[in-house]
């Protein structure tokens, strides 16, 4: 990873901004129509593409689940059970930069619900989501529990 600021220089949660840390590391971003993805990394070219017509927040987690496969210097996948195991790491990684502990706590003390909680940390739900099941989901508000079916 040499020339890569090491994760400790690079500010995470709200502060965190793969858009700024992608023009630092030269990757250049084309917005365009896509029909089935909301972004593509292509090594050869150091290029991303991500669909037009995203919000900030979408378009965020786009570039920050891009940055983490430019990271990782990843090629792209030859078999369809790797290149599942490869997003669910990527979209891990990514959650991780982009929702701090710090930020989550806080936001967990008055937020009603996943939704609310997603938007004040400026991440998609999904997003969101991967980050709680991350932690396990102990303690969390929003985490669907397991439980009885009889019970509730």
């Amino acid at each position: 990873m040499s020339g890569f600021a090491t994760l400790i220089d690079v500010p995470m949660g709200l502060r965190y901004a793969p858009a700024t840390i992608l023009n630092d590391l030269g990757i250049r971003v084309i917005r365009t129509w896509l029909r089935d993805t909301w972004g593509a990394w292509s090594r050869e070219t150091r290029t991303i593409v991500i669909a037009s017509g995203l919000s900030f927040v979408q378009e965020r987690c786009v570039l920050a689940h891009e940055l983490e496969h430019v990271y990782a210097d990843d090629r792209g996948c030859e078999a369809i059970a790797s290149t599942v195991r490869l997003e669910r790491r990527i979209d891990r990684a990514a959650a991780r930069k982009l929702v701090a502990i710090s930020d989550l706590a806080e936001v967990a003390q008055w937020a009603p619900d996943l939704p609310t909680a997603a938007a004040e940390l400026m991440v998609t739900e999904r997003i969101l989501t991967i980050r709680v099941n991350d932690l396990r989901g102990e303690g969390w508000p929003w985490h669907q529990q397991a439980g009885s079916k009889t019970a509730g």
